[in-house]
């Protein structure tokens, strides 16, 4: 089964964007196994503290270069993906020439409640993941207006024509991912 480390760039304990990456992982299972990695812990990136390296770093290189790809599930905040997700793009560059993202297949997506979702946050972050040597899903893209009423009580997506455009969406990842040579 393709393991994917899912790093998701909310922290609040109800985000949208949590119970939407949740619902993906339920829309994958049997085909993708999914891998959180833990952003709560991980600090502000700084170079001195590669001298003591916190264990959130460590865990969070060894999740991403343990998994045959990466998704990344990013809210939008001020026009732009949330520090958090900057911080573990930057730790897992890190140190020079041990770079966790090195050729990794990744897929952007996030959700709000917004008409256009986190269109500009995922256009922001696509061009980050490019520099940091990930190869980026560039199509489809997924933009997705969170509705409430999509979801069931235990996660699921219930309504019929959004669960089978997003099991479209992970077909055409399981796709990426297979075709780059992972």
């Amino acid at each position: 089964m393709t393991k994917i480390a899912v790093l998701v760039g909310s922290l609040r304990k109800d985000s949208i964007n949590r119970k939407f990456a949740g619902a993906l992982e339920k829309l994958a299972a049997g085909q993708m196994e999914f891998v959180f990695a833990d952003l709560a812990n991980l600090p502000h990136y700084n170079e001195d503290l590669w001298d003591n390296v916190p264990e959130s770093v460590t865990q969070l290189k060894a999740v991403i270069e343990n998994a045959d790809a990466v998704l990344i599930v990013t809210p939008e905040y001020s026009r732009t993906y949330p520090g958090v997700i900057k911080d573990a793009v930057d730790w897992a560059t890190r140190p020079w020439g041990k770079n966790s993202w090195a050729g990794k297949p990744l897929a952007i997506t996030g959700t709000s409640p917004g008409a256009i979702g986190t269109a500009i946050a995922q256009n922001h972050l696509r061009t980050t993941m490019v520099a940091v040597g990930t190869a980026v899903m560039g199509q489809p893209e997924l933009y997705y207006s969170y509705k409430p009423e999509h979801f069931g009580a235990n996660g699921d997506i219930v309504d019929e024509a959004t669960k089978t455009y997003l099991e479209s969406w992970i077909g055409s990842f399981a796709g990426w991912i297979a075709n780059t040579g992972r």
